[in-house]
C-alpha cells in the first residue's frame, strides 16, 4: 500500500510540475482584474489557520474598503456562483464562508469554484467592493492575485512532507517564491528566535518576503444554544471536531481544560443523528462535562433540529483569536494596506491598488 501511495504522489507530483510551467511559458493564461485581490492560501491540506487569517483581514480592511471574501466553498452541494447570506446552509455554500458571512454581515461573501468567473461578475454587479479577500486559492494561478499570503502550519513542517496522497503536500515547494507573506501558524508561545531564524531560512526565497509568526490565543468558550450552564477553567469537557488538524485543537483545549473523550471527524464533515447519539451518549457518561467544539463546527450545528437535548444543553464553541509573536516582521496588517495603496514595485511583481 505504502509503494503505491509513493507511486500516486510521484504522479500527482508530475502533474502539478507541468501544470506550472504550462503556466509559467504561458500557454495556461492568468487572468488579472482591476480589482486588488489578496490570496489566502497554502501549500498542504488541512487545517493550517487560513479563515482566521481570512477574518482578520477583512476586520482590519472594513474601515477602508468594501471588502468580498471569495471562496470555493468546499463541500457544498451547490455549483456555480453563490452569494452566502446569512440564513444560507452551509450545505449550500460550506461551512467556513458561513462562518464568515454570520460574523461579517456587511460583507459581501462569494462562492464559486471558477474563481475567475466569480471575480468578473462581483466587478460587474458589484462596483462598490474595493478589495476581494481570495481563500485558498494561491495553487490555482488562474487569477492573478495583487499580494500572496501563504499560511504555513509550524505543527507540521514541510520540508520533509511528502506530496498527495502519501503527505500534505498538495503544491510544489518553488511555489514559494510567489508568495509576498508568510504567516506561520499555531506556534508555541516560547519559541525561540532560533526556531524563527530556521522557518526563515526554509521560507524565505526572495528578500522582499515577510514572516510573521503566530499564536492561538486563549479566548471565552461561546454556548451555542441558551444554557444555564457555564464553562471554567479546569472543567471536564468532551472535545468534538470536524476540522483538518485536530492535533492542534485537542492539545490547546487540554491545556486548559479536563479532556475526558474527544470525537475527531474529518475536515467538513456532516453530522449524522448518529453521530450526536454517540457524543450524547459521551455525555451522560460524564454528568459534569461540557461539549466543546470549534466554530467552524459550531455554524453546522446552529440550526439543526437533530441535535439531542444534552448536548444542546452543554454545547460550547471556542473562537480562534491569532495573536502576533515577538520577532515577527512588525506591523502585518499596517503593511498589507500600505501595499494595497500605493505601487510597490518588487522586482517584476508590482503590488498596489487599483490600474
Amino acid at each position: 500500500m505504502k509503494l503505491i501511495l509513493k507511486l500516486l504522489s510521484y504522479i500527482y507530483r508530475m502533474a502539478i510540475t507541468i501544470r506550472h510551467w504550462l503556466f509559467d511559458i504561458k500557454v495556461l493564461k492568468q487572468q488579472s482584474f482591476s480589482t486588488p485581490i489578496i490570496c489566502v492560501g497554502n501549500i498542504t491540506v488541512g487545517g493550517t489557520g487560513k479563515t482566521p487569517t481570512a477574518e482578520l483581514i477583512i476586520n482590519y480592511m472594513r474601515p477602508h474598503y468594501r471588502v468580498a471574501l471569495l471562496s470555493r466553498g468546499y463541500g457544498r452541494r451547490t455549483k456555480g456562483y453563490y452569494e452566502v447570506k446569512p440564513n444560507s446552509s452551509y450545505r449550500d455554500v460550506g461551512d467556513e464562508p458561513l462562518q464568515i458571512k454570520l460574523k461579517f454581515p456587511d460583507v459581501l461573501v462569494v462562492v464559486c469554484e471558477d474563481r475567475a468567473e466569480a471575480i468578473t461578475r462581483i466587478e460587474a454587479e458589484h462596483p462598490e467592493i474595493g478589495l476581494i479577500v481570495m481563500d485558498d486559492g494561491f495553487q490555482h494561478r488562474k487569477v492573478e492575485a495583487r499580494i500572496n499570503v501563504v499560511i504555513i502550519d509550524s505543527t507540521r513542517p514541510f520540508a520533509k512532507d511528502d506530496y498527495l496522497p502519501a503527505g500534505s503536500l498538495r503544491d510544489k515547494l518553488d511555489s514559494l517564491w510567489r508568495a509576498h507573506y508568510f504567516i506561520v501558524t499555531k506556534c508555541s508561545n516560547n519559541m525561540s528566535q532560533l526556531d524563527q531564524r530556521l522557518w526563515r531560512k526554509d521560507l524565505q526565497k526572495v528578500a522582499y518576503q515577510k514572516i510573521y509568526f503566530t499564536r492561538v490565543v486563549p479566548a471565552s468558550p461561546v454556548p451555542l444554544f441558551p444554557s444555564e450552564f457555564s464553562l471554567e477553567c479546569g472543567d471536564e469537557v468532551v472535545l468534538m471536531s470536524g476540522i483538518g488538524n485536530p492535533k492542534s485543537f485537542v492539545t490547546s483545549m487540554r491545556e486548559r481544560y479536563n479532556v475526558v473523550e474527544k470525537f475527531n471527524f474529518p475536515d467538513h464533515h456532516i453530522y449524522s443523528v448518529s453521530d450526536l447519539q454517540h457524543v450524547a451518549t459521551a455525555l451522560e457518561r460524564h454528568p459534569n462535562a461540557r461539549l466543546l467544539t470549534t466554530e467552524k463546527d459550531a455554524v453546522k450545528l446552529r440550526r439543526s433540529r437533530r441535535v439531542p437535548d444534552v448536548v444542546r444543553q452543554r454545547l460550547f464553541y471556542m473562537p480562534v483569536v491569532m495573536d502576533f509573536l515577538e520577532g515577527s516582521d512588525d506591523d502585518f496588517l499596517g503593511t498589507l494596506k500600505n501595499d494595497l495603496e500605493g505601487k510597490v514595485h518588487i522586482g517584476d511583481l508590482t503590488i498596489g491598488g487599483k490600474e
